[in-house]
């Protein structure tokens, strides 16, 4: 057995395991740091599997293939995906904890952290697999889950996509092979969604809908984007249950409340930490463009807000306009800004709730002295941008984040 793999992350490592553990055998290469140009003028025709990691494009190699692709086809179980620009790995984790409260053997994989390839050898036919899908995971995929959701679409990675519709024609796949014994849940408030979703073969549900108040008063984490989100998790469960939302609701009442109560959110999404001084501290840090941190913005529209934004950005500066627009609202009194594009709305605009830092440190202290002239006051840090400017990536500014908090 000879593999190649494109790219050595986590998905990477986990496939050389899954297949060394299979294959006494196995010749491993590993390709690293390269063009999809370089790439495609080397001899790939030797090997069984040419693995692409989730953030290289499709290359129409000889015997290529994705971990998503390689699991679709050999998963044993039913597979829940989903898929969204923001909001999907809440999703995921609201489906996973309402079916934990079924004792469902239950598994979340993807692009919420584990590799699919880490579970494989686990599954039988009665577990159940929940998998968060990104547009790259989706790209080339040519099997869909018998359960898909697919909530709201906005641009989003661009910098990698060749343009929205390349973007939406991934988003696309996770129902593009569904044929009408399999169900699409989709948010029925998003235009994008709704294209999608007059193309499937599904049986479509559409969300959000009304549900009991008892219900939505034991979702714990805050903003309505997550009431959403646990409504497409309670429809999703309620389709593979083979019921109807109505009839889920009203026989499983108890095992919905525990499921929704188990689940305190995600790490760096909207994540509360502490509160010290009447200020509250909020840790958002996967809002990595504008649309997510209006979400978040408006998940306080009646508190006194002090807001961290800025980084990298994906678009070349061209949100510059939209991420402005959303900080004016009221309740926002102080900006800190921070990273490349934290100054360069500096630069553009002229506004006296602007404190430019250059640290994150800096931005931590500056960001809490503002907060407590306020208080009771709550510190966002929704920076709306990439982190690549000034760190590893999007978990090392949030846990960096989560320190000088807790520090305080």
């Amino acid at each position: 057995m000879k593999i190649a793999l494109l790219g050595y992350g986590k998905e990477g490592q986990s496939t050389e395991n899954y297949f060394k553990k299979h294959h006494d055998d196995l010749e491993c290469d590993v390709f690293e740091n390269f063009t999809p140009e370089e790439i495609s003028q080397k001899y790939f025709s030797n090997y069984d599997y040419v693995f692409r990691s989730p953030s290289v494009p499709p290359l129409n190699l000889p015997n290529e293939t994705s971990v998503t692709k390689y699991f679709f086809d050999h998963c044993p179980c039913p597979i829940i995906g989903v898929t969204a620009t923001k909001g999907k790995g809440t999703t995921c984790s609201f489906i996973a904890s309402l079916l934990k409260a079924h004792h469902d053997d239950v598994y979340l994989v993807g692009n919420i952290g584990t590799p699919a390839s880490d579970i494989l050898d686990d599954l039988k036919p009665t577990s159940v697999v929940v998998y968060e899908m990104s547009s790259f995971q989706l790209w080339d995929l040519q099997k869909s889950p018998h359960i898909a959701v697919l909530g709201q679409l906005e641009p989003d990675h661009l910098n990698v996509h060749k343009d929205m519709a390349d973007y939406l024609n991934a988003k696309a796949n996770i129902t593009k092979y569904q044929s009408e014994n399999d169900y699409l849940v989709y948010f029925k408030n998003n235009p994008e969604t709704v294209k999608i979703a007059e193309k499937s073969h599904a049986t479509l549900v559409a969300y959000p809908s009304v549900i009991p108040a008892e219900i939505q008063n034991a979702i714990t984490i805050p903003g309505k984007h997550n009431q959403d989100n646990a409504i497409a998790a309670i429809t999703a469960v309620a389709c593979y249950k083979n019921l109807s939302l109505e009839d889920y609701l009203n026989k499983y009442q108890s095992e919905i409340i525990s499921g929704l109560q188990n689940f305190h959110g995600l790490p760096h999404r909207l994540e509360f930490l502490r509160e010290l001084n009447q200020v509250k501290y909020y840790d958002d840090n996967f809002s990595t463009n504008p649309s997510s941190t209006r979400v978040a913005i408006n998940s306080f529209p009646n508190d006194n807000l002090v807001v961290i934004i800025g980084g990298r950005d994906k678009t070349d500066n061209q949100d510059l306009p939209e991420i402005y627009e959303i900080l004016q609202t009221e309740n926002i009194k102080k900006i800190i800004l921070l990273g490349e594009s934290g100054h360069a709305l500096a630069k553009k605009y002229q506004d006296d709730r602007f404190i430019i830092t250059e640290s994150l440190q800096e931005a931590v202290n500056t960001a809490r002295q503002e907060a407590e002239a306020l208080s009771p006051s709550i510190v966002l840090m929704s920076p709306s941008a990439a982190s690549f400017d000034m760190f590893e990536n999007v978990y090392d500014r949030g846990d960096q984040f989560k320190r000088l908090i807790g520090d305080l």
